[in-house]
C-alpha cells in the first residue's frame, strides 16, 4: 500500500495577527480531522481502501535572529535565544485564548510573525474521531482489515514528556515552542474523560485537589449558592458525565457509576472558575489526575486535604500549610529526582494564609493558634505507622515535618515538573503519633465542623489568584535555563 491519501492543505502562512493564526490552526486541524473521520467511517462501512489514508496536526513554527528585548521579570512570552521553534497543536478550538495568549506575545516581544502550516506529525485517527459521538473506533479484530495498515495510530514512542522533563534533544529540528507535543496533548484529553466523567472542555483555570468525597458535598452546595448570585460570575455547574446546571435549584441526574477521579466544575464564561478533583488516596493516583490535567495548562491547583498531625501541640482540625515537602512517595522519582528541590511559591503561600485569615477570622499572631507552616512528608504507605517507627519516626523528625499525607508532596512535584503554580493546606484528621487514631466517631464530628471551613479557605484562596495578574502567578522560579516560550 504506496498511495497515501491526504487532505488538500494550504501551504505554510505568516500571520502577524494571533487571532488570524488561530484561526487558521483551527481550519487545518478541522479539514485534517474531518478528512480522517469520513475515510474512517467509510472504511467501517464499504471496507478498507485501497491507500492508506493520513492527516497531519497543524503546527505553529517561529523563526528569530535576534533576541527578544523583553521585561526581564516576564517568565514566559519569548523564546531564549536566536533559532526556530514549533509546537504541533491539537484542539486549537478548546485552546482558543490560550493560543491567542501565547501566539500574541511572542509576535509582540520579538516583533515577527509566526507560520502556521501542517506539520509532519500524523493524527492518530483515535484521536481524530475522539469528538464524533457518532463513530467509534472498534478494538484490533473487529473490523475486516487491520486498523494500523491503513490509519495511523497511536505511538507511545513519540508521546512522552521529554520537553517538560528537560531531556529534549532536538537533533538539528526546531526546538519545542511549547511544553507538550500535540499527540502528548491528545493522550491525555482522552486519559482525562476516562478518569473525571467530564469533558475537558469544563475544565477550569484552577483546581482543587482533595483526598476525601466529603468535600464534594460541600462545593456543590457552594456551587448552587453561587448560581442563585449573579453578581458572583459564575455561569454554571457541571458534574459527572457532564450533567450541567445553571440555577442553584435545578435537580442533577444520581450517578449510577462513580469514575475513578470524581470531577466537578464550578465555570465562569472565561474560564476562570473552579474546578474539584476528588483524586482519592495515594501518590499514583495524585500523579495520573496531574499528568493529565497539566495540558490544560491551569493557573494553579492546590491540594485541600487531610493529613496526619505529627506535632504533640496540633489538635484535629488545625490547618498546615506546607512551606516545604519531603518526598517519600517515588512515583515521580524517574521523572523528577528527589534531589530537586521543590520551592514554596510566594503568591500562592500569601493567598492560602490570608484566606485562613478571612475564614477563620484570625490574623498575625493569632493565628498561629489553629494554623503551622512546616514541611509536609508524603509516603506511598498508608499503614506506614504500623512499621517500626524508628525509622519512619526518624527520617520525619529530621526533616522537621509537621504532617503526612499521601498526595500533597506529588501535587507540588508535579506542578513544579509542569510549571503549574502549586500549594498545600491539609487539615489535621488524627495524630497517630500521640494515639489519636482516625476513627469512625471521631471522623464524623470531625468532618461536620471542618469540612465546609477548609473547602472555603481554598475557594478564597483561588479567587484572590483569580484577580492576580497571570505573570505574577506564573512565577520565574518555575522556568528553567532553556524555557519553552509557551506556558
Amino acid at each position: 500500500m504506496n498511495t497515501i491519501l491526504t487532505p488538500d492543505s494550504p501551504g505554510a502562512t505568516e500571520f502577524h495577527d494571533a487571532g488570524d493564526a488561530v484561526a487558521r490552526l483551527e481550519a487545518l486541524y478541522a479539514q485534517a480531522t474531518g478528512f480522517l473521520c469520513a475515510h474512517f467511517a467509510s472504511a467501517m462501512d464499504n471496507g478498507a481502501p485501497h491507500a492508506r489514508v493520513r492527516a497531519f496536526y497543524p503546527q505553529v513554527r517561529f523563526t528569530t535572529e535576534t533576541y527578544a528585548q523583553v521585561d526581564t521579570r516576564l517568565s514566559f512570552g519569548h523564546v531564549s535565544s536566536p533559532g526556530t521553534f514549533s509546537a504541533t497543536i491539537t484542539r486549537p478550538d478548546l485552546f482558543r485564548s490560550y493560543l491567542k495568549q501565547q501566539i500574541g506575545l511572542l509576535i509582540e516581544n520579538h516583533g515577527q510573525p509566526v507560520v502556521v502550516e501542517p506539520s509532519d506529525t500524523p493524527i492518530p485517527v483515535h484521536f481524530a474521531v475522539a469528538n464524533d459521538t457518532s463513530i467509534t473506533v472498534p478494538q484490533e479484530g473487529v473490523a475486516d482489515f487491520t486498523l494500523r495498515d491503513v490509519f495511523d495510530v497511536p505511538d507511545l514512542s513519540t508521546t512522552n514528556d521529554d520537553i517538560v522533563n528537560g531531556t529534549y534533544v532536538p537533533n538539528g529540528d526546531a526546538r519545542p515552542l511549547a511544553p507538550f507535543t500535540a499527540q502528548r496533548v491528545d493522550y491525555s484529553l482522552a486519559r482525562l474523560a476516562h478518569y473525571t466523567a467530564t469533558d475537558a472542555s469544563h475544565f477550569q483555570n484552577h483546581v482543587l485537589f482533595t483526598n476525601y468525597q466529603f468535600y464534594v458535598s460541600e462545593f456543590e452546595a457552594y456551587a448552587r449558592q453561587q448560581l442563585d448570585t449573579p453578581a458572583s460570575g459564575y455561569t454554571s455547574f457541571v458534574s459527572t458525565d457532564n450533567a450541567e446546571i445553571t440555577a442553584g435549584d435545578a435537580p442533577l441526574p444520581v450517578t449510577l457509576k462513580t469514575p475513578q477521579m470524581p470531577t466537578y466544575h464550578l465555570k465562569r464564561a472565561d474560564g476562570s472558575g473552579i474546578t474539584l478533583v476528588n483524586i482519592g488516596v495515594g501518590p499514583s493516583n495524585a500523579k495520573t489526575a496531574t499528568d493529565h490535567i497539566a495540558v490544560l495548562r491551569p493557573h494553579a491547583w492546590l491540594m485541600v486535604g487531610h493529613c496526619a498531625g505529627l506535632r504533640n501541640s496540633q489538635a484535629l482540625g488545625d490547618f498546615v500549610l506546607a512551606h516545604a515537602y519531603l518526598r517519600e512517595d517515588h512515583v515521580l522519582d524517574d521523572d523528577l529526582p528527589v534531589w530537586v528541590p521543590i520551592p514554596a511559591l510566594a503568591e500562592i503561600q500569601i493567598a492560602l494564609e490570608q484566606s485562613v485569615a478571612q475564614v477563620t477570622a484570625l490574623e498575625g499572631y493569632e493565628l498561629k493558634r489553629i494554623m503551622r507552616t512546616g514541611t509536609v512528608a508524603t509516603i506511598d504507605n498508608r499503614n506506614w505507622e504500623l512499621r517500626d517507627q524508628s525509622g519512619p519516626v526518624q527520617r520525619l523528625s529530621q526533616s522537621r515535618a509537621i504532617a503526612l499525607d499521601m498526595e500533597s508532596a506529588t501535587i507540588a512535584a508535579n506542578g513544579y515538573r509542569f510549571r503549574v503554580p502549586y500549594g498545600t493546606l491539609l487539615c489535621v484528621s488524627d495524630k497517630p503519633l500521640h494515639g489519636e487514631l482516625k476513627l469512625p466517631g471521631m471522623a464524623s464530628d470531625f468532618y461536620k465542623t471542618q469540612v465546609s471551613r477548609h473547602l472555603m479557605i481554598g475557594i478564597h484562596a483561588m479567587e484572590r489568584l483569580r484577580n492576580m495578574p497571570l505573570e505574577r502567578i506564573h512565577s520565574r522560579k518555575l522556568r528553567s535555563f532553556d524555557e519553552t516560550a509557551f506556558l
